[in-house]
């Protein structure tokens, strides 16, 4: 059994070799043909270490980054060949692919690159620290009250852009000797003012809920994933109830560590295909599309995982429920929003229907959703949130000018003493 097991998985390291290689050669093709990019043209960077499994990370800056790039052009460093080309189908900013360090260091020798933006916790982030004279700024993929958010590796930047009061009380509580009022700055939820798309179906009397969870988590404490605790059996009450509409959102990674756990979501597909081949008018949606928008703000109830997606639907103000983790060792912050939100447990999934009418109609849950909107995003009226993005980015430029003179200033002052050196030495 153990060389069976070697073997396959020599042969699915060297398809993932095959495959990396051959995107390799697509994206230089495909970049080859583009214009170059002026020098000194960029002056924001986001850098992006990963490949096309984690591409939602991205997405959800695509518009965001789209408005800065008005006021201050952006660029993307992609360092995975299956990410940048991802990056180049889709509606990203400009892409450059820097998979080597020194294809890294020429480009941006090229450039005047003053911010370099983070989604992620890449460890190759290391790799883009090490160019000083420009600002490092963690802007994250989410908020959330997940122990990845109050990771010791914030330190390492010189600020983090957070959405709002709920995260700078997070890392005041968990990191040592961390200067958060001076390392943070507020930007709200700017994707948020970006909430759009075509929706898939017709809107009619049905009650729309989004069951969006997350995947199974690769460690106990991070075991938060509902589909095969959960799912099953609230899509099954949904889909049989005949007055609602399910909108399945599952993250794009479920199923890759617990082969059970990719069953039920497989069945859970099903179930959606065969309750809209029974009746069409039902309209029940698998969502896969890359783009998250619309989805937020269409349903009138949302199921979701402890995950990013809990604040990405709590900024849209609307009513929502949280997947009780069925494993007891998944680790759930119960300082924040987690404390006093609508849980949904394992046991009462099958009771789906009754509980989405309670949190639609519960004045006192629709109130302490409005106070928990404010304590983690602020002002969400929209636009906001994208003046606060641009402000924090203008501000750091202004800092970028000041440091920048400072540094010219002390240069023309070595210079005129060595002038003064040299003349003495001639008299």
């Amino acid at each position: 059994m153990g060389a069976v097991s070697d073997a396959k998985k020599a042969y699915r390291l060297l398809k993932r070799a095959l495959a990396s290689r051959s995107a390799v050669q697509r994206v230089r093709r495909r970049l080859a043909e583009q214009e170059p990019y002026p020098a000194d043209h960029f002056k924001v960077a986001v850098y992006f270490a990963d490949g096309a499994v984690n591409m939602y990370q991205m997405r959800q800056w695509y518009r965001p980054l789209a408005e800065l790039a008005k006021r201050w052009p952006v660029v993307v460093l992609s360092r995975q060949a299956t990410g940048a080309e991802k990056l180049l189908e889709e509606d990203a900013p400009p892409v450059v692919f820097v998979p080597k360090i020194r294809d890294l260091e020429h480009f941006i020798a090229t450039q005047d690159i003053r911010i370099v933006l983070y989604v992620n916790q890449n460890t190759r982030n290391f790799q883009m620290f090490r160019y000083g004279r420009r600002w490092h700024v963690f802007i994250n993929h989410g908020e959330s009250d997940k122990m990845y958010m109050t990771t010791n590796q914030y330190k390492a930047y010189d600020y983090a852009f957070v959405a709002g009061q709920a995260a700078r009380d997070r890392l005041s509580r968990t990191l040592w000797d961390y200067d958060v009022d001076n390392r943070t700055i507020e930007i709200g939820r700017p994707q948020a003012d970006h909430y759009a798309g075509t929706l898939p179906y017709t809107p009619d009397e049905r009650t729309v809920v989004l069951y969006a969870p997350t995947w199974e988590g690769d460690r106990p404490s991070a075991h938060y994933g509902s589909i095969a605790t959960h799912g099953e059996a609230l899509v099954t009450q949904l889909l049989a109830s005949g007055t609602h509409r399910v909108i399945y959102r599952p993250h794009p990674r479920s199923g890759v560590v617990d082969d059970a756990y990719g069953a039920a979501h497989r069945r859970i597909i099903s179930a959606i295909n065969t309750a809209n081949a029974a009746d069409a008018s039902a309209q029940h949606v698998y969502d896969s599309a890359p783009e998250l928008g619309w989805q937020l703000t269409a349903a009138d109830v949302a199921i979701v995982d402890i995950s990013a997606m809990v604040y990405d639907r709590l900024a849209a103000g609307k009513p929502l429920m949280i997947t009780k983790p069925a494993d007891e060792r998944a680790s759930i912050d119960t300082q924040g929003y987690l404390a006093d939100c609508e849980w949904l447990t394992a046991q009462n999934a099958s009771n789906i229907v009754a509980e989405v009418e309670r949190v639609r109609a519960d004045e006192a849950a629709i109130a302490r959703l409005r106070m928990w909107v404010q304590h983690y995003f602020g002002d969400t009226t929209a636009g906001v949130a994208t003046e606060k993005f641009h402000a924090a980015v203008d501000g750091l430029m202004q800092e970028w000018e000041q440091w920048h003179a400072h540094e010219m200033g002390a240069i023309r002052e070595d210079e005129d003493d060595d002038d003064e050196e040299t003349d003495d030495e001639e008299v």
